[in-house]
């Protein structure tokens, strides 16, 4: 009987170790609910269940209930497509801001064919990369782990940054909040020729 309950017992510690790990989507595929934007809300739309990011500067902050907006270790993914000559970027670890580019926390690059030549998955202006993984116009996953003092960045599953921030990081003059901490995710919308789809934006926690 005793070993009857051991056994019991550890099927539900693993079954809530797992509960814990599940994605959960933070885009209900119809509406910018629990999401916050802080300027230009016309660059942000919904449109044939995807997130449409097209016009001028802006951030889409989460702000919703799930992790109450506040993550840390973390699996984030999320589903885009880029379009010729567009610039976006996926931020973590950040916090909402009214106005200007997020200071706080972590852009993973969102770019295939912009001129700025960081492409996709690079931790922008930390460690960046110049190779391109993926074509405009094709969906593909995003994936941005972050646990401890480490961040990982892969596209459609491939490795892209392996990142492991330093005890006393060296920042340059306005990045010295570029620092891995508990915050939220953002959208950015760059420029008012870019346009970008998200049509999925999920996290789970480590």
């Amino acid at each position: 009987m005793k070993n009857v309950i051991v056994v019991c017992l550890v099927l539900m510690t693993l079954q809530v170790s797992a509960q814990g790990k599940k994605w959960v989507e933070l885009f209900d595929g119809k509406s910018l609910n629990n999401w916050k934007i802080n300027e230009s809300p016309v660059s942000f739309r919904v449109e044939n269940g995807s997130i449409i990011i097209e016009g001028p500067r802006g951030h889409l902050f989460y702000d919703g209930p799930v992790g109450d907006h506040n993550f840390k270790d973390f699996e984030v993914q999320a589903t885009v497509m880029t379009f010729p000559g567009s610039n976006s970027g996926l931020y973590v670890c950040t916090d909402f801001l009214p106005v200007g580019f997020p200071s706080v926390g972590y852009e993973v690059q969102v770019n295939n064919s912009h001129t700025d030549w960081r492409r996709t998955a690079s931790l922008y202006n930390i460690v960046d990369t110049s190779e391109r993984f993926v074509k405009d116009e094709e969906w593909f996953d995003l994936n941005v782990t972050v646990k401890g003092n480490r961040i990982v960045t892969k596209i459609n599953g491939v490795t892209v940054v392996d990142y492991t921030q330093p005890e006393s990081p060296l920042r340059s003059k306005g990045q010295e909040q570029r620092l891995i901490k508990a915050g939220t995710i953002a959208l950015q919308a760059h420029d008012p020729k870019s346009k970008v789809a998200y049509k999925s934006i999920k996290v789970r926690s480590l």
